[in-house]
């Protein structure tokens, strides 16, 4: 593991200078802190590996505009302290949606186990082409000329976190009562002009608007709530996240190779 006091970044590649950083460099930059939540690509629909945090660091922008990105790249190949890459479409990285070289999470110095002490944060792509953890070096270049771990593996170059809902409550197959029940979850629509909209359908019928939790931007998820009056029986509950563009998000079902899941979260519960 590498310390704050021994941890460098070097920017090289397709820049007009190499240069390297060191920790102290970097926390004299100019700081923005933003909520994002990230989603890993091998979620699959309603599944856990998606998190919203509010992270601090220096805009990957202002790191690149010191070396000087030269006019022939169109990838950042990142490279971790054990030697892992990452390739991150240059123009996704700079098209002013905030990325960063993080070094805080939630008011605290970045944990270890979040990518201590320096990691890279680019809203709206999935972790695998974007979130380098233990970042030490950034080289510009080109798909043509080198590839990172996934691309190696067929996984897709350009991959934007797909909209979607996600039931939290109640669990699936769980056993409940009679009753009002409270049906929650989370939505994203990352650049997509954020949640606009989560619908709430029981056993096929219609879809019903549910109640949103407060708005902390596009990038971050969003809280969703819809009150039932559950009857006996089992009963299917479904959701869906309608996006600022007036976009439904896809039925369609989709494994996460090689760009994502996709489809509606559905489960069933039994009630009592």
């Amino acid at each position: 593991m590498v310390s704050a006091d021994d941890w460098t970044l070097t920017i090289d590649g397709d820049v007009d200078e190499e240069i390297t950083l060191t920790f102290d460099d970097l926390l004299a930059m100019d700081l923005i802190e933003r909520d994002i939540t990230l989603t890993c690509v091998s979620n699959t629909v309603g599944g856990p590996y998606a998190g919203g945090a509010r992270w601090l660091g220096v805009r990957l922008t202002d790191v690149l505009d010191r070396a000087g990105v030269g006019g022939t790249a169109d990838q950042i190949l990142s490279t971790d302290v054990d030697g892992m890459t990452i390739s991150t479409p240059l123009a996704l990285a700079t098209d002013g949606r905030d990325a960063m070289l993080a070094v805080g999470m939630n008011g605290e110095a970045l944990p270890r186990e979040h990518g201590f002490p320096v990691r890279m944060v680019v809203p709206g792509l999935y972790g695998f082409i974007s979130a380098t953890k233990w970042v030490t070096r950034l080289t510009l270049t080109t798909y043509a000329e080198q590839s990172a771990y996934w691309t190696d593996r067929d996984w897709a170059t350009d991959a934007p976190i797909k909209p979607s809902a996600r039931i939290d409550t109640p669990a699936a197959l769980a056993d409940i009562d009679a009753g009002e029940v409270v049906i929650g979850g989370v939505a994203w629509a990352q650049f997509d002009k954020g949640v606009k909209r989560v619908q709430v359908r029981i056993d096929g019928g219609p879809w019903t608007d549910a109640e949103l939790g407060p708005d902390a931007g596009n990038v971050y998820w969003r809280q969703w709530f819809h009150k039932w009056q559950a009857e006996s029986g089992s009963h299917r509950i479904a959701a869906r996240t309608l996006t600022g563009d007036g976009e439904t998000q896809t039925a369609v079902r989709a494994e996460p190779f090689p760009d994502g899941a996709s489809g509606v979260h559905e489960l069933i519960v039994n009630v009592a």
